[in-house]
């Protein structure tokens, strides 16, 4: 990840660490609720859209934080990115099941998916909550 004037990576893990942050950062509590939200938002749309809008709400709050919140722009941005990479993950197993040859494929990508969202985003609430970050796996980096 490449660093933008004016931006301070918390709590995020180094090249060969492991793929979670776990220094402490300081952040001030607003910060962190919102940035607990960030990650919530993707387990709340999922629920509401049946998973396929589920980066929404991490973009709705890259875009109002980014210039407001180093911490929650990382936080949103991350969740965006993790959730693009499993939303096409989502739709390439959609794909399998509906040509029928790929039905195991097909349902090994969307349970894994499905998956790997919640866990996800329930770490990177928690770990949010505490003022840490979480670098995400099966991110595409389109937000930054």
């Amino acid at each position: 990840m490449t660093q933008q004037p004016g931006f301070q990576q918390y709590g995020g893990s180094a090249p060969g660490n492991q793929p979670f942050g776990n220094q402490p950062a300081t952040v001030g509590p607003d910060d962190r609720t919102l940035a607990a939200l960030a990650h919530a938002s993707s387990l709340i749309a999922m629920v509401l859209s049946a998973g396929w809008l589920s980066f929404v709400g991490p973009l709705v709050m890259w875009l109002i934080y980014k210039d407001r919140s180093p911490f929650v722009r990382q936080a949103a941005a991350g969740s965006f990115n993790f959730n693009l990479g499993l939303w096409i993950m989502s739709i390439v197993g959609w794909i399998c099941i509906f040509t029928f040859i790929g039905i195991p494929v097909g349902l090994v990508l969307l349970a894994v998916s499905f998956i790997a969202q919640i866990v996800g985003h329930i770490i990177g609430t928690l770990r949010a909550t505490k003022g840490r970050t979480i670098n995400y796996p099966f991110q595409l980096r389109v937000l930054h």
